[in-house]
C-alpha cells in the first residue's frame, strides 16, 4: 500500500512539475493584446481601382468581371482563366481591384504603404479602422525602394508610433497587422530571423527577414516590434506555392522615412550616383587581384562623365569602404552612396593594382534614364591559349559598341580555360591582367606570358555592360 502511495505522489509531482514548466514557458512568451489594441486604429486597409482593357470570355463563358464573387474575392487582378479561353480584345475597359495595408503616420492624413500596393491606381481608397472610407491621392512612389505616400484628406487621425529599425536584433519577437486576402486588422507575429537581407532586385534596401506569416493583401502593412513601435513595412514573401512560406521581408522604417519625408517634401526622391557598374569580389578574383579575402565592390565599368570618371575611378578598382564604413558585400554600397545627398563629397577607401588609395568623389543625382545597350558585329580570328576563337575590331565596329579598344570571342572551347571563367561567345576582352588589349595577337601575347596555374582578372564587355571574371591558366600549350 505504501508502496502505490509512494507511486502517486510521484506521479502527481511530476504532473505539477510539467504544467510549472508549461506555465513558466507561458509566461515567457510574447502578449500582442495591448499592441494590437493600441495599434489597429493607425493600420488602413487600402484598395485600388485601375482601367485596363477587357478580355473578352471567362471561364464561365461571359466576360471575365462575370465571375463569381467568392473567385474575384480571393483572387483579386488574378482571376484565372481556362486554357484558350482568354480570348481577345473587346475594346471596352474592366476595372481591375487590388488589396492593401497601409499605416497613418501623421494626423493630417499622411498614409505609408508600398509602392506596388498603388502603382498604376486611377483611384486609391483608404478604409479606416472605424468603417470610414477616404478617397486618397498619391503624393509620391518610389519603385527602387518600393515606398509610397498617400495623403486623404482628414485630420485628427490615430497614428503609430515610430520605432528604430537600426535597434533590431535577430530573434527578436515581432508582429504585423494587415489584410490578407482582404481580412482587415489580421494580426501575425513571429520573430527576426536575419538583418541587412539583399534581395537579388533590390540593391537599396537592407531586408528584415522574419517568419511572420504575410500574404496577399500584408503589402505596406506594419511590423511592430514589442514596443508597439513600426520597425518596418511588410513588403515581399519568398514563395513557391503562391502563400507563406515561412520567409518575409520588410522594409526597414529608417529607409521608409527617409524615403518618406523626400517625398512628401517634394514628391520625388534623390539619391547619390557614382555612375559605376560594379560586381561581387569572388574567392578567385580576389586572388586575381592580389587580395587576402573576398570583399568590396569591384568597378566593373565606369560611366563616361559620371562622378566616378570625373574622380578618376577606373575599371578594375575595387571599393574598400565609403566614410570610414566598410563594403563587406558589393551590395552595401548602392546603399552607402545612395544615402549620400547628390553634391556631397565622399572619401573612398580604394584598391588599385594592389595599393590602397583614399579617392574623394563628389556624389551626383541619380540619372532618370537607363543605358543604352551595345550591338555585337560578328567576324573571325586566331586560336589563343584561352580555348577561344577571336577577331580584331575595325574602328567602325570599336564605335558603335562606345569602345575604343578590345577584341571580340568568335567561339569558346567548352573544356578551355575561358569556359570555365564563364566567358561567352560574342563576349568584348578589353583587359587581361589589367593590360588593354586592342588586338587578337595583344590577346594571345598576354596570356602566353602569364604564368601556369595563375589566376588573373578579365575585363569584358557584354551585351553593353562591363564585367570582370578571374581566368585560371594551366600550363603552356
Amino acid at each position: 500500500m505504501q508502496r502505490i502511495t509512494r507511486q502517486v505522489s510521484m506521479w502527481l509531482m511530476l504532473v505539477l512539475a510539467t504544467f510549472a514548466v508549461q506555465a513558466a514557458q507561458a509566461r515567457e512568451l510574447p502578449d500582442f493584446t495591448e499592441l494590437v489594441k493600441q495599434a489597429a486604429p493607425g493600420v488602413v486597409n487600402i484598395s485600388t481601382t485601375q482601367e485596363v482593357q477587357r478580355r473578352s470570355m471567362g471561364p464561365w463563358g461571359g466576360s471575365s468581371q462575370d465571375v463569381p464573387e467568392i473567385f474575384r474575392h480571393f483572387f483579386g487582378d488574378q482571376i484565372p482563366f481556362g486554357p484558350g479561353q482568354q480570348g481577345g480584345n473587346d475594346g471596352g475597359t474592366a476595372e481591375r481591384h487590388s488589396l492593401g495595408s497601409g499605416f497613418i503616420i501623421s494626423q493630417d492624413g499622411y498614409i505609408l504603404t508600398n509602392a506596388h500596393v498603388v502603382d498604376g491606381a486611377d483611384k486609391i481608397v483608404v478604409r479606416l479602422n472605424d468603417r470610414r472610407e477616404l478617397k486618397a491621392k498619391l503624393v509620391g512612389e518610389d519603385k527602387k525602394t518600393d515606398v509610397a505616400v498617400l495623403k486623404v484628406d482628414a485630420k485628427d487621425l490615430p497614428t503609430l508610433n515610430i520605432g528604430n529599425s537600426d535597434d533590431l536584433e535577430v530573434g527578436e519577437w515581432v508582429a504585423a497587422i494587415g489584410s490578407p486576402f482582404g481580412f482587415d486588422h489580421s494580426v501575425t507575429s513571429g520573430i527576426v530571423s536575419a538583418i541587412d537581407r539583399t534581395l537579388p532586385t533590390d540593391t537599396y534596401v537592407p531586408f528584415i527577414q522574419t517568419d511572420v506569416a504575410i500574404n496577399p493583401g500584408n503589402s505596406g502593412g506594419p511590423l511592430f516590434n514589442l514596443d508597439g513601435k513600426v520597425v518596418g513595412i511588410n513588403s515581399q514573401i519568398f514563395t513557391r506555392s503562391g502563400g507563406f512560406m515561412g520567409l518575409s521581408f520588410a522594409i526597414p522604417i529608417n529607409v521608409a522615412m527617409d524615403i518618406a519625408d523626400q517625398l512628401k517634401a517634394t514628391g520625388h526622391v534623390s539619391r547619390g550616383w557614382l555612375g559605376v557598374v560594379i560586381q561581387p569580389v569572388s574567392r578567385d578574383l580576389a586572388e586575381s587581384f592580389g587580395m587576402k579575402d573576398s570583399h568590396g565592390a569591384l568597378i566593373a565599368e565606369v560611366a563616361q562623365d559620371s562622378p566616378a570618371a570625373k574622380a578618376g575611378l577606373q575599371a578594375g578598382d575595387i571599393i574598400l569602404g565609403v566614410n570610414g564604413d566598410a563594403v563587406d558585400q558589393s551590395s552595401k554600397l548602392p546603399r552607402l552612396i545612395g544615402k549620400v545627398a547628390p553634391g556631397e563629397t565622399v572619401s573612398l577607401k580604394v584598391l588599385r593594382n594592389g595599393k590602397e588609395r583614399t579617392q574623394k568623389v563628389t556624389v551626383g543625382d541619380w540619372p532618370e534614364s537607363d543605358q543604352q545597350a551595345m550591338q555585337d558585329q560578328q567576324g573571325q580570328g586566331p586560336q589563343t591559349r584561352l580555348g577561344v576563337a577571336v577577331s580584331d575590331l575595325d574602328s567602325r565596329q570599336l564605335e558603335r559598341l562606345g569602345l575604343d579598344h578590345g577584341v571580340r570571342i568568335m567561339q569558346v572551347d567548352p573544356s578551355g580555360a575561358a569556359a570555365a571563367a564563364g566567358i561567352q561567345s560574342g563576349d568584348i576582352i578589353v583587359s587581361v591582367a589589367q593590360q588593354s588589349i586592342d588586338s587578337a595577337e595583344q590577346l594571345a601575347s598576354v596570356i602566353e606570358s602569364v604564368k601556369s596555374s595563375s589566376v588573373v582578372p578579365v575585363r569584358l564587355v557584354r551585351d553593353g555592360h562591363s564585367l570582370f571574371v578571374a581566368l585560371r591558366l594551366g600550363g603552356n600549350e
